[in-house]
């Protein structure tokens, strides 16, 4: 096999998380007095840090940014981690990459507690090997402070992640933060990624199902 370390992202990537993340933002742009876009305007808030997407969308500063994350996380935590879903399949997916030998990672900037509970309710936490997140302190925000961290953990040397690991991910900010590390990234359409960003982005390639994804994956 030529990618036995698989890193994956999480929301838009593994499952539907656009409820629960547009509410929470919803709920914190309304806490700070802020005008609430429409729906569409509302998802793309879901890829970036939200330190970086409030001051870049809504014009906060960096102290305004993140209470409003401080709001974000405070309907999020009731709430919002449990409105999401699945990915058809994805349980079934986990499942054949982990009997292909692959080690199965997480690579996302949502914090890592969240993923813990989230994973729990879903009943996947076993079906992976490293589970790695951003920090509630903000002391590791954004994907490639994600990224390095999870590879000081696996221990891999830098030969070996550039040649046997591979970002999974909807988003931009999943293929740039894995290419400074010179890992490659596999995109998936099923996100939130406006038309034509993972191509602009340079990624190896685009699934559109989870089937495709455990395909692509299985065949290298």
């Amino acid at each position: 096999m030529k990618y036995k370390y698989l890193l994956f992202d999480l929301d838009g990537t593994l499952w539907d998380s656009r409820e629960g993340i547009t509410k929470a933002v919803a709920y914190a742009l309304e806490k700070m007095g802020y005008p609430v876009p429409e729906q569409q305007g509302l998802s793309k808030f879901i890829g970036p840090p939200l330190t970086e997407a409030f001051p870049e969308y809504c014009g906060m500063t960096l102290e305004e940014a993140r209470q409003g994350v401080a709001y974000f996380r405070e309907y999020f935590s009731e709430k919002g981690i449990f409105e999401n879903t699945l990915f058809p399949g994805v349980k079934e997916m986990l499942k054949k990459l982990k009997e292909d030998g692959r080690v199965l990672c997480t690579a996302s900037s949502k914090p890592e507690v969240h993923i813990e509970t989230t994973f729990r309710n879903f009943g996947i936490t076993d079906d992976f090997d490293y589970i790695c997140g951003g920090s509630l302190d903000e002391s590791r925000c954004g994907k490639p402070k994600v990224i390095e961290e999870l590879l000081r953990r696996i221990g891999l040397t830098e030969e070996e992640w550039k040649t046997k690991a591979l970002m999974i991910g909807d988003r931009k900010y999943d293929a740039e933060g894995a290419a400074l590390f010179g890992i490659p990234c596999l995109g998936t359409s099923m996100g939130f990624a406006p038309e034509g960003e993972l191509e602009a982005a340079g990624v190896c390639g685009i699934v559109h199902s989870i089937e495709e994804m455990t395909e692509y994956i299985l065949a290298r």
